[in-house]
């Protein structure tokens, strides 16, 4: 399993937990149950391969990490979704982009771009050209605005 996959597979539990509202380690555990995960693989090639351990912990974490962050995360995709209710997005993408904007801001050994172009290529395969170019043009503006040039938090009143 590649890195993309197992990013895949990330944004796919990220997205089953905003219906779930189960527990990240327990959608884990549950997604990769044998039976299940053989079942899976019958309809999306991305699970025809099982993640290795170093996978896992990338996995884990992001997804736990999403999760724990997702206020501030939809806040920013509001922030730069210029005229778009978040509700007007699908899950899938939205799942995509706290996955991408999560990895921009709080894993090191992901450089921005990569995040943004594996969100961008994730997109591309389930939504159309239209989304994908809004989602790219969200996460541009996340990363020049929020990593290449941090803003202090403002202050609380």
């Amino acid at each position: 399993m590649t890195r993309s996959h197992a990013r895949e597979l990330a944004a796919h539990l990220i997205y089953e937990l905003d219906f779930t509202q189960q527990e990240p380690q327990a959608a884990l555990e549950t997604r990769l149950e044998n039976a299940y995960y053989a079942c899976l693989a019958e309809e999306n090639a991305v699970y025809t391969d099982r993640p290795s351990k170093k996978q896992l912990a990338y996995i884990s974490a992001c997804v736990s990490g999403v999760m724990q962050n997702a206020q501030k995360l939809d806040a920013l995709i509001k922030q730069y979704a210029i005229g778009w209710n978040l509700h007007r997005i699908s899950r899938l993408t939205k799942a995509a982009m706290r996955l991408a904007i999560y990895e921009m801001l709080y894993v090191a050994d992901v450089p921005t771009g990569v995040a943004i172009n594996e969100c961008v290529e994730l997109t591309r395969k389930y939504e159309d050209e239209e989304v994908v170019s809004f989602v790219n043009g969200i996460l541009g503006s996340v990363a020049r605005d929020c990593v290449e040039s941090p803003q202090e938090p403002e202050e609380q009143q």
